[in-house]
């Protein structure tokens, strides 16, 4: 039996949930239902660490981004697969990157 889709978010929930990433450096991606953003660190040693502390959580979600690594950069567009667009999901893994990067 497959399990139950992910539902998108709202007309709502986009507004209180994505604006305050928005203004934390996420954007919308042109073409897709999805956010994207790039994350910069001091050194490659700082982004791996970063992307460690997500990928742990983003298993034990079972919901992983997609993303991309070069020395220190990171970037990074989450959207929810099984359901086409945005997600609770998005927003819950955003917000624990914001968190992460910010203690790096």
């Amino acid at each position: 039996m497959s399990s139950p889709k992910t539902p998108k978010l709202t007309a709502e929930e986009r507004e209180t949930d994505l604006e305050p990433l928005k203004s934390s450096g996420w954007s919308e991606v042109e073409g897709r239902d999805a956010i994207y953003k790039e994350f910069k660190f001091k050194n490659f040693n700082q982004a791996f660490g970063f992307m460690t502390r997500v990928a742990l959580l983003s298993e034990k979600m079972n919901h992983h981004p997609e993303w991309f690594n070069v020395y220190s950069k990171v970037q990074v567009t989450l959207t929810t697969h099984d359901c086409g667009g945005l997600s609770a999901k998005d927003v819950k893994l955003a917000k624990f990157m914001e968190k992460a990067a910010s203690s790096m």
